[in-house]
């Protein structure tokens, strides 16, 4: 049976899930799911999520919701297809506690931006700019923080790409189409490892299916 992602191209949680099963090559059904006109918050969906919120995942009878858990259990079930994303042993531990950064840390602050600089102005709402100055130093310390992990190691977790920066790539990608690009910009480590996660070819197929929207 084919896996199935319920979701949004444009929702940053079904991205996540979508990049992950591009990196390990695997066959996926999309199943649209209307947010406009609220069908993540009726049933069927809510037979799969009943927080009502996309992503929601189906591998034959598993079902699950929240996308890291979902990025996770496709990297461990298929760990022999595609991109690894996940290691064995004491390496995994330090994966884990950077899955946790982005998670707590990062898209706490990153998301609220996001809403602010990406979401308003497409909806048409106005801009909060005390929200922005409240978290944007925020999120430049958090950033700080990278540059000196960054500098120890080629990507967070480890030396290879993982789930530590795959998490981050469609929050992250939304802000660099703001000004707060500056921030990344600033910090050399943090630049190259941005250039780096948003050039790869599982992530540019995500693009591709949410400019086709």
């Amino acid at each position: 049976m084919v896996m199935k992602v319920h979701g949004g191209v444009a929702s940053t949680a079904t991205m996540r899930v979508f990049a992950t099963l591009y990196e390990k090559n695997l066959e996926f059904e999309f199943v649209p799911v209307d947010l406009r006109a609220g069908e993540h918050k009726k049933e069927p969906f809510l037979a799969l999520n009943p927080f009502g919120q996309v992503p929601a995942f189906e591998d034959g009878d598993l079902k699950l919701f929240e996308s890291r858990a979902i990025t996770g259990y496709i990297a461990h079930a298929y760990a022999d297809k595609g991109t690894p994303l996940v290691c064995e042993g004491k390496p995994m531990a330090t994966v884990g506690v950077w899955m946790e950064v982005e998670a707590h840390q990062f898209d706490t602050l990153a998301s609220k931006l996001q809403w602010e600089l990406v979401y308003k102005p497409m909806f048409g709402m106005a801009m909060d700019a005390a929200v922005v100055e409240e978290n944007e130093p925020k999120l430049a310390k958090v950033l700080d923080v990278y540059e000196a992990r960054l500098s120890q190691s080629k990507y967070l977790g480890c030396d290879c790409f993982t789930l530590a920066d795959l998490h981050h790539l469609p929050t992250l990608t939304n802000l660099m189409g703001t000004p707060l690009k500056k921030l990344f910009d600033a910090r050399p480590k943090v630049s190259a490892w941005v250039a780096d996660i948003m050039a790869r070819p599982a992530w540019a197929k995500v693009l591709a299916m949410r400019s086709q929207k």
